[in-house]
């Protein structure tokens, strides 16, 4: 592979994971797995993000996106090292005793006390759905869809740098039709199988919105790194204009406001109803160092984001938006930490503690996984032109106002 840039990613992936296969030695199966999880999330945000972002630019037909959509495109290539990235811990599921990651796949773990998963009656009513097979079967569901609109958004994007054909600009926004649907189900389908059901007891009607808000987030602040990148080391240059920073930070102070909609519409419906089988999730995160996590996610994925990207200047200058998306990347790897860690429990029920040696397996596992992701990017990136130069806007892409 003559890419020294996808090789580094590759060594810092192949590190990374060595790193967190150490781990098991020192803090177990269940926390390591369960970190590789968080980052596993983190990474799939932001490559799910870019798909739907592409999706709706396409039907929008916004012609300021057209330069920065084809870093996105890119990007799409990390989901068949996503789906290898899940792989293990379905494995490890299947020939294991099945609650390496999810309870509910081994009918002999305790919840609440002394009762068994299989004497479970709230179990039992969910057992058509969570269940290993059925499990399986729709992840790999998940990622055949992902790869293949992707795969088809690619295809058309790339060959119309050669022909200039229109019609491929057409197959993109009716494969943006029906793939954003596609991809809205089975994003929330996939937070509710590999995330929220790791406690299965809990209901929220909002858990598939709450993740799809930190996909937009997560892929437009990646997004803005990589612009900022390529326009750093001149590739850019003349082509990255002050109005498209503008757009993308408006998007990304957009989805800041919506997560804390979500968030904040989903604890205080949970909190009124005050139903013991929903107000545990938030209970037990009001316990030890995990009750200034939250106090942190209150002010650092919302309040302090929203206030930078407020300003006009903050957006469209490069180092502060560089800065600010840095900052929202680093909550929301949080947020999933938050959303997936404190499924472990102690012998007392408590979850447990943030502040501690497994939080550095989910930092090793978080370089593991991106390693490949970025390893795929970079090796997708000099096989195309570096923007779409013969899409029927690219013109009015190039001119927008400054």
């Amino acid at each position: 592979m003559n890419n020294p840039g996808a090789r580094k990613a590759l060594l810092v992936g192949v590190a990374g994971t060595a790193a967190t296969a150490l781990g098991i030695l020192v803090s177990g199966p269940h926390v390591v797995a369960t970190s590789w999880l968080v980052a596993f999330g983190f990474w799939a945000a932001a490559a799910i993000g870019m798909l739907m972002m592409i999706l709706i630019w396409h039907v929008f037909d916004s012609s300021w996106s057209v330069v920065l959509r084809r870093q996105f495109e890119h990007g799409l290539a990390a989901f068949p090292w996503l789906a290898l990235m899940l792989l293990p811990l379905v494995l490890a599921s299947w020939l294991g005793q099945g609650d390496i990651v999810w309870p509910w796949m081994n009918p002999l773990h305790p919840v609440h006390g002394d009762k068994l998963v299989q004497a479970d009656v709230l179990y039992e009513k969910k057992e058509a759905f969570l269940n290993i097979r059925l499990f399986t079967i729709l992840s790999v569901v998940f990622f055949a869809l992902w790869i293949w609109i992707s795969a088809r958004l690619r295809k058309a994007s790339f060959t119309q740098d050669s022909d200039g054909d229109v019609r491929w600009t057409h197959r993109n926004r009716f494969t943006s039709a029906f793939g954003i649907p596609v991809v809205a189900l089975t994003l929330t389908g996939a937070a509710i199988y590999w995330f929220k059901s790791l406690e299965y007891h809990w209901f929220s009607t909002m858990y598939g919105v709450w993740y799809f808000s930190d996909c937009m987030r997560g892929a437009l602040s990646l997004g803005v790194i990589i612009m900022l990148w390529l326009h750093g080391r001149g590739d850019f240059r003349g082509i990255l204009k002050t109005d498209h920073l503008w757009a993308i930070g408006q998007l990304m102070l957009t989805f800041t406001v919506f997560w804390a909609y979500i968030s904040f519409d989903q604890y205080f419906l949970i909190w009124n109803a005050n139903v013991p089988e929903e107000t545990f999730w938030y209970n037990i995160r009001e316990y030890g160092d995990w009750w200034y996590v939250s106090l942190f996610l209150v002010f650092g994925n919302f309040l302090l984001p929203f206030l930078l990207l407020l300003s006009y200047r903050f957006k469209v200058t490069h180092a502060t938006i560089r800065r600010i998306a840095y900052l929202i990347l680093f909550v929301i790897f949080i947020d999933i930490a938050y959303n997936i860690l404190p499924a472990l429990k102690d012998e007392k029920g408590n979850p447990l503690a943030f502040f501690s040696v497994r939080l550095l397996w989910s930092v090793t596992s978080l370089a593991g996984v991106g390693g490949f992701c970025v390893a795929a990017y970079l090796r997708s990136l000099p096989t195309t032109k570096l923007i779409p130069i013969r899409d029927p806007r690219i013109g009015e892409c190039l001119h927008q106002n400054e």
